[in-house]
């Protein structure tokens, strides 16, 4: 039995964030990422404004979950209770 590839990861040999089909280029040091993420979500707050939007802070949280222990550890768990709570869902948009 094969394990399925997984869809959204960083692939730091290539320096790219791999989204689905979409990828996007990643700095290589860690001080870039730790700056990007921070951005990300930074300007995710401010979402409500032209141009940011709120789907800059998952995205600020999944690049600073690939350099800071405690955003990777809130990451998993929500991902673990997200798979306990909606154990049907495969993907977005498909029950």
């Amino acid at each position: 039995m094969t394990t399925p590839k997984r869809k959204h990861y960083i692939d730091a040999k290539r320096g790219r964030i791999v989204l689905g089909r979409f990828e996007l280029p990643f700095p290589r040091s860690k001080l870039g990422r730790v700056a990007t993420g921070s951005a990300l979500v930074g300007g995710g707050l401010l979402g409500f404004l032209p141009v940011l939007g709120f789907w800059m802070v998952p995205l600020g949280l999944f690049v600073l979950s690939h350099d800071l222990a405690s955003v990777r550890r809130r990451r998993r768990r929500l991902a673990i209770w997200w798979r306990k709570r909606y154990p049907a869902v495969n993907r977005a948009g498909k029950h």
